[in-house]
């Protein structure tokens, strides 16, 4: 005997996933972590959340396994992939890139972040939009004067880019220097804050 599924079957099937997916990341389930991928003007972004918020968001260019992987050993390995539960974060994101959102509003989990970048990483995220500092003045904000380069890593080695505004760190003279998605990410949202046409 043939079974055959119609499309209203399959919507049942992807629902009842769903609703189990939201089940396992409530306050009582066993998923700790939930993901999703989807677009933006600068490339696919993968998006990670805990209960307490964004801990993670990594570019195309980074592998998606490998981010896991990492995930799973630092913060825990009950993952699951749950679109619902980065409803917000897409949101955030989307206007942002619309134009329309200039500061993000979203909770986010630290527990990636090292002391010192903690500090680094809050300084960056004083600055307003469109605006730069350079790695020497976030340094000092930072209370390490004189560690520019220090500095550098712990920005490049952010993991929440964009809602945590890593791009708005330059050179003191003025250029890009680096960024963990590449100068050609970085000058394109400077461009975007500043209200300029870019494009990627």
């Amino acid at each position: 005997m043939d079974i055959t599924f119609t499309n209203v079957d399959h919507a049942h099937h992807a629902t009842q996933l769903a609703r189990f997916g939201e089940r396992a990341f409530e306050e009582n389930g066993p998923a700790q972590l939930a993901y999703h991928t989807f677009p933006s003007p600068i490339g696919a972004l993968l998006a990670a959340v805990t209960r307490q918020g964004l801990v993670r968001i990594c570019f195309e260019s980074e592998d998606p396994e490998d981010v896991l992987s990492h995930l799973s050993a630092r913060v825990s390995p009950a993952i699951i992939e749950l679109p619902s539960a980065l409803v917000g974060v897409r949101r955030q994101l989307d206007a942002y890139f619309a134009g329309s959102l200039r500061c993000f509003d979203l909770p986010l989990d630290r527990r990636l972040f090292s002391p010192f970048q903690t500090k680094v990483l809050a300084a960056t995220s004083a600055i307003p939009p469109g605006e730069v500092k350079s790695y020497g003045q976030i340094a000092a904000l930072a209370g390490r004067p004189g560690g520019a380069q220090a500095t550098g890593q712990a920005l490049g080695a952010n993991p929440i880019p964009v809602v945590v505004p890593c791009h708005r760190v330059v050179a003191a003279d003025g250029s890009l220097r680096g960024y963990g998605g590449g100068l050609e990410r970085k000058q394109f949202l400077l461009d975007l804050e500043r209200g300029e046409q870019s494009l990627f």
